[in-house]
C-alpha cells in the first residue's frame, strides 16, 4: 500500500490569511525543567494549511466542526487535474467517471508559492456544486485556500456548495498525485464550537 500525504505542514511561516492567526508551536515546559518530559502549545487559526469548513464558517446557524459526521472525510476519492483555469466550471469534468466516488479533490496549480499567501487563485463557480450533486459528490477539496476568490466577500461558490450538502476540504497538496481514484482520510478535530479544524490529510492506494 502506497501513502500520499497531502497536507501543508504546520510550522512557523505558514502562510495563513492576511490578518489572521499566525501559526506559533513553544515548548511550555522542557524536559530539563520538569525533569520528565517537553510539554508544548499551539496557537494558530482553524484554517491554517490543510483544514476543513463547517457550514458555520459562512452561516451563523450552520453545523459546527463536531455536527459533522466523520464518514464525509473517509472513503473513495477522485483527483482530477484542472489547471490552468480561472474558475472550475461543469464543463471541465467531461470525459470523467464520478462512478462510485462521493468525494473530488482537485488539482489546480495555481498557489505556485506556499510560502506565499497568494493573491489570486482559481476558484469553483457558482453552478458547480449542483452538477456535483447529480454526480452524487458529498466533499470537494482543493489545492488553494479557499473554494472562492481570495477576496470574495459573498462566498458564493462556499453557499452554493452548502445548499447542495457538500462539504469543503482546503489546502491539500496534490503536486506528486496522479489523476484516478484513491482512499482519503483527512479526519479533523472534533472541536466542539469550532468553524473549521486543521486535519492531516492522506491519500492510499
Amino acid at each position: 500500500m502506497k501513502i500520499w500525504d497531502i497536507s501543508q505542514p504546520l510550522k512557523k511561516g505558514v502562510p495563513t490569511w492576511p490578518g489572521d492567526t499566525p501559526f506559533s508551536f513553544k515548548l511550555n515546559w522542557t524536559k530539563e525543567e520538569t525533569g520528565s518530559v517537553n510539554v508544548g502549545s499551539l496557537s494558530l487559526s482553524t484554517h491554517t494549511g490543510t483544514h476543513v469548513d463547517a457550514p458555520f464558517h459562512f452561516d451563523d446557524h450552520g453545523k459546527k466542526m463536531l455536527d459533522l459526521q466523520p464518514d464525509l472525510y473517509i472513503g473513495d476519492a477522485l483527483v482530477v487535474h484542472l489547471e490552468g483555469r480561472d474558475s472550475i466550471e461543469p464543463k471541465d469534468f467531461q470525459g470523467y467517471d464520478f462512478n462510485g466516488v462521493e468525494r473530488l479533490l482537485i488539482k489546480t496549480g495555481s498557489w505556485a508559492d506556499r510560502n506565499k499567501f497568494p493573491e489570486s487563485i482559481t476558484c469553483l463557480s457558482e453552478e458547480l456544486a449542483p452538477f456535483l450533486k447529480e454526480k452524487g459528490i458529498r466533499l470537494i477539496g482543493v489545492d488553494v485556500p479557499s473554494v472562492d476568490q481570495v477576496d470574495s466577500k459573498d462566498l458564493a461558490a462556499h453557499h452554493s456548495l452548502l445548499n447542495n450538502d457538500i462539504h469543503i476540504l482546503e489546502g491539500v497538496i496534490l503536486d506528486d498525485v496522479e489523476e484516478g481514484v484513491y482512499e482519503l482520510i483527512a479526519l479533523p478535530l472534533p472541536l466542539a464550537e469550532s468553524d473549521a479544524s486543521p486535519v492531516r490529510a492522506i491519500l492510499r492506494r
